[in-house]
């Protein structure tokens, strides 16, 4: 009989056990698993603006135009869609210094055709900017 309140005893202990979290038992737990970002429906079109923005930024400055807005620019698009999604952002920025480097891979002076690709890639920029903000802007 002692034998048998015994394993009755070890079995509710076991029992009771089991009830709690794993993390009460002293079971690891594996961690969260990150939240998946998914793109917004905008993300190519926003790609291609922030690689423009890039180019705008390189071209502007190889003929002594630049200010500083483009990159000001690509800050403030940054800033406002990107707060909490740091791949997102990263992919945006990857995408803006692909558009200065490839310039800057090809232009080394100010040259009529600098000129002719910063006006070609002005006009793209406004046109991408006014789709995404007609079709997906608040």
């Amino acid at each position: 009989m002692l034998f048998t309140l015994r394993a009755s005893a070890t079995s509710l202990i076991l029992l009771a056990a089991s009830a709690l979290p794993l993390a009460a038992q002293g079971v690891a737990l594996p961690p969260p698993a990150a939240a998946e970002e998914k793109p917004a429906p905008y993300d190519s079109q926003l790609s291609r603006l922030a690689e423009v923005l890039g180019s705008l930024h390189y071209l502007r400055a190889l003929c002594g135009e630049e200010d500083g807005s483009w990159r000001d620019a690509m800050q403030d698009l940054l800033s406002a869609d990107t707060a909490d999604e740091p791949r997102r952002r990263e992919r945006l920025t990857a995408a803006f210094n692909r558009g200065y480097r490839s310039f800057a891979a090809v232009h080394t002076t100010c040259t009529a055709a600098a000129r002719t690709a910063e006006e070609r890639h002005r006009n793209e920029g406004a046109t991408l900017a006014a789709e995404i903000a007609g079709r997906f802007g608040n």
